[in-house]
């Protein structure tokens, strides 16, 4: 995620030498100078942007509009409309609020809640995950549901950002959640509480050991790793790795990941803007999983870096995949800072398999085909599990 920064720095000193050695002044000339040797280190030429059109708009509306003008809720609508525009759903100007919430799902750091994931699924925000013993799952909620409103607010139209903000609140406080679930709408009042949210974890069945991922976060690929030695120094040969409702994450944790099965420098995952290939992702040697018999549950709302991992151990012949075709992001994001405390989250790169597949919208199919039933929660009768345990008999 720094790579891009470190490649501005880098260009910034540059323009600075040239600005002492030939005395240009003026920020438009120091654009100009960056623009004359960005191609020196891979980066695009920036156009400028005419905002003559923009300024007017705002002349007028602040000349005419009877009332007060928040400058920094336009700022920041000004902002929004400007990414939106780049017409990418993966592309997000995010404020200050928004910032904030967005890191702490990355976390897992969700405080006081009632134990869901959300997503945003293209225009709406879905329930993709349900935490087992929390109040979401005691009072009904299940992966798939839409949010329509919180406490009667409307926020069919909001980020999750700003939904997951409305859900949390005080322990022991009521929140109401009205879901669109097929063709019915549901509601449903849940008490909120603290919420333990790990991003791994492992259980036993018989002789298979399963490892349960949620999300890719900065945690993830230590606690992985533990639980994988933990694996192979209890002998356990047979292994269900469960992605299912897993959003993804990092990058830096799929690579982890993928690399508890795979032989030193196998092919993970390489990432190409245009047909140039700016990074090839290859696997560390750390790998106490290597060789034992595995099986990957996916589902629809498996996405991003589980589809890295998924992908990544399919075409390495070290996994089975069985369950759903999964979401299909085969994009790269990158966050920049921005001034205070926004963030803008900012699609890089596209990734490929390591047969040199984009899974943009096409999501990567199981060798074996499980549907979950319609509405019907997995963790009440996990058919895709049961069909793993199967394969692994």
């Amino acid at each position: 995620m720094d790579r891009g920064k470190k490649v501005e720095r880098s260009t910034l000193i540059i323009v600075s030498t040239f600005m002492l050695v030939l005395g240009f002044a003026g920020g438009s000339r120091i654009d100009d100078i960056k623009n004359l040797i960005a191609p020196v280190f891979g980066m695009k030429r920036v156009e400028k942007l005419d905002l003559s059109a923009v300024e007017k708009t705002y002349n007028q509306l602040a000349s005419n509009f009877d009332g007060k003008l928040d400058q920094q809720k336009l700022t920041e609508g000004a902002s929004k409309g400007l990414v939106e525009a780049a017409g990418d759903k993966y592309t997000e100007y995010m404020t200050a609020k928004e910032a904030e919430e967005f890191n702490k799902s990355l976390s897992g750091d969700v405080g006081a809640g009632i134990g869901v994931e959300l997503a945003k699924d293209g225009q709406v925000v879905k329930v993709v995950r349900v935490l087992a013993k929390n109040s979401a799952q005691s009072a009904g909620i299940l992966p798939g549901d839409i949010i329509l409103k919180v406490n009667d607010e409307d926020v069919s139209k909001k980020s999750t950002a700003e939904v997951s903000s409305k859900i949390r609140g005080e322990a022991g406080t009521t929140v109401k959640i009205s879901v669109l679930r097929g063709q019915d709408i549901k509601e449903f009042s849940v008490t909120r509480a603290k919420i333990e949210n790990p991003s791994v974890e492992l259980s036993k069945n018989g002789d298979v050991a399963i490892l349960s991922i949620y999300r890719f976060d900065s945690e993830t690929g230590a606690l992985a790793k533990k639980y994988a030695e933990e694996i192979k120094n209890e002998g356990f040969s047979k292994v269900i790795l469960d992605l299912r409702g897993n959003g993804g994450g990092y990058v830096q944790a799929a690579k982890t990941v993928a690399s508890l099965w795979l032989e030193k420098n196998a092919l993970i995952v390489s990432e190409k803007t245009g047909s140039k290939t700016i990074e090839e992702i290859r696997a560390t040697g750390n790998n106490p999983l290597k060789g034992m018999k595995t099986v990957i549950l996916l589902d629809g709302t498996s996405a991003s870096a589980s589809e890295i991992v998924a992908g990544a151990l399919k075409e390495n012949k070290a996994a089975t995949i069985v369950g759903e075709k999964s979401y299909g992001k085969g994009s790269v994001q990158t966050t920049v800072d921005m001034s205070g405390g926004a963030l803008l989250k900012v699609t890089i790169a596209k990734w490929y398999t390591p047969n040199g597949e984009n899974i943009s919208n096409n999501g990567i199919s199981p060798d074996v085909e499980v549907k979950a039933p319609e509405n019907q929660s997995y963790l009440l009768n996990d058919v895709q599990k049961n069909k793993a345990l199967d394969l692994l008999k």
